[in-house]
This record gives structure tokens, sequence and C-alpha cells, in this order.
């Protein structure tokens, strides 16, 4: 093993100790601007970069962000920018699909043959949403220093809240209906769900993106702890490593909870579209690159 170089005895990995603490630091920052963790980016480095391909990668992803998202949240929650209503939403409807995903994940996705292509079309219709956003979308104007989230309606069918002069409305029944298809497919891939439900909150509900960040962030929290939980159980794996593997994850949450946090802190400063944007280049590359291997088979 060439010196300076680890190898992690539960996933069998090997690089430079400083590599996963490193990237996860990038994605986070970037990611925590737009709602989500750089989870749905991570996935992918694992598998194409680090050869990690066994279904314990999804559960180190989940593993990651325990760690990656709690310092982002509270930085929200301290500026009075996490929207509650929109968090217990996707909280509620996505953690039992994630459930569900992880016995997908074992029955019929185990093979990295069956599973990049899978990961591929999420990130597809990922990079659509964000896409037609960033040619449709509204721009909206940075919020003013010290802007807030007031909470006005809070029902089943209706919650309703406003962010310095404008008010939002949505229905928290059919964020949580998606958010449980969302956890299914979250489940299957490792996330937990804020990659399509941050996009899906902005460009169809039209709601500001600084106002969903924070909710999206809490959800994909709640769903990761389930996630973790079911894949270190190992329900129904059939002999196969569903556990995370912890020291990987570890290292990986460590770049995310310090990117996470900063990436909440100056998000205020920097307008929607050049974050979209970025997110938009980054997803649309790593979609192509696992769709194609459908035409290599």
């Amino acid at each position: 093993m060439p010196w300076g170089k680890f190898t992690f005895p539960t996933s069998g990995v090997t690089t430079w100790i400083f590599i996963p603490p490193l990237v996860a630091l990038t994605l986070a920052y970037f990611g925590a601007m737009a709602g989500v963790t750089g989870a749905f980016l991570l996935l992918p480095f694992q598998m194409s970069v680090l050869n990690y391909t066994a279904p314990g990668v999804s559960a180190t992803n989940f593993l990651y962000n325990l760690f990656a998202i709690p310092g982002t949240v509270w930085r929200y929650f301290r500026e009075g920018r996490l929207n509650w209503p929109l968090a217990l939403s996707i909280s509620w409807g996505s953690f039992p699909g994630i459930i569900l995903g992880y016995f997908i994940r074992v029955r019929y996705l185990a093979r990295p043959q069956a599973f990049k292509p899978f990961a591929g079309l999420i990130l597809l219709y990922l990079a659509y949403r964000l896409g037609k956003d960033l040619w449709q979308g509204k721009k909206r104007p940075l919020p003013s220093q010290g802007t807030r989230i007031v909470t006005l309606k809070f029902g089943i069918r209706q919650a309703t809240y406003r962010f310095g002069k404008e008010t939002y409305t949505f229905s928290p029944l059919k964020v949580a209906g998606l958010s449980f298809l969302v956890g299914v497919a979250g489940g299957a891939y490792g996330i937990g769900g804020g990659a399509i439900l941050a996009p899906y909150c902005v460009a169809v509900l039209k709601l500001p993106i600084h106002t969903v960040a924070g909710a999206s962030l809490f959800g994909t929290f709640v769903c990761s702890v389930v996630g973790v939980l079911v894949y270190s159980l190992g329900f129904a794996s059939h002999g196969l490593v569903t556990k995370p593997d912890f020291l990987l994850g570890a290292l990986f949450g460590l770049g995310g909870l310090l990117g996470g946090y900063l990436g909440a802190r100056t998000q205020k400063y920097i307008p929607e579209r050049p974050i979209k944007t970025g997110l938009f280049l980054v997803v649309t590359l790593v979609a192509l690159r696992y769709l194609s291997l459908l035409w290599k088979r």
C-alpha cells in the first residue's frame, strides 16, 4: 500500500485520509445553499472514484448526512429561516418511503450494473427540474438582512407563511405524498430526498430557495436517521453487506459538517441563479455518465 494511504476495513476503500473530508466539505458548502447536503453527488464519487459499490455505500451516504446536517439546520434556525410547516411535511412523508426504498435496493439493485443507471435516472430528473426552473423561473432579489419566516397557518391541506413582504402557500398533504415517493427512491439511492424535493419546492411550488433550504435539510436528516438504522440492521439482505462504513462516513461527515455550516452562513449573500446553475451542470454530467452504461451492455 502506498505511503500516506489508508484502507477502510468495512468498505475496502483505499485512499488518502484527507480526501473524504475535503470532498465532503466542498459538496456540502455549495449544496447547503440550495437545501441539499451534497450526498447525491457524494454517492457517485464513492462509486466511480473510490470504487465503493456494495449496498453499504447507500448507508454510508446516510451516515454522512447525520454529521453534515445538524450545524446547517441550526444556522437556519438561529436566523429564523427554518420553515417548520415545510420541514414537517417533508419528514412526515419521506421516512416510510426510505424503508421501502431499502428493500428495493437489496432486492433488485444490489449489483452496480443495475444501480448506476437507476442513479442516473434520478439525477437526470433532478437536472430537468433545475434546468426548467433556470429557464422559466422568476428572478428574486436577495432577502434583506434579518428577514425571518413567519408561519401564518399550518393545517393538513394548507400552510401559509410570510417571508419579507411576500406571502407563500402550499399544501402539506401534497408535499407529504410526493415526499413518500421521493423517499422510496432516496432510500435506495442513499439520500434523504432533499436533492429532489428542494428543486420541486422552488420550481413547482414557486417557493424562494431561501425559505426551502433549511426545511429540506431538516427532512433529509430525519430520513437519514431511518436509513442508517434499516441498513445497519440489514433486514432481508441475504448475506449482502448493507451496514455503513462508519469510519469513512464519519470522515465525510466532518467535512460536511463544516462545509454545510459555512454554506448556510453565506447563502443569504449569494443569489439563487448561480447556485442552481452550478448544481444543474454537475448533476447533468453525472447523470449522463451513468446512463451511458445502458448503451454499453
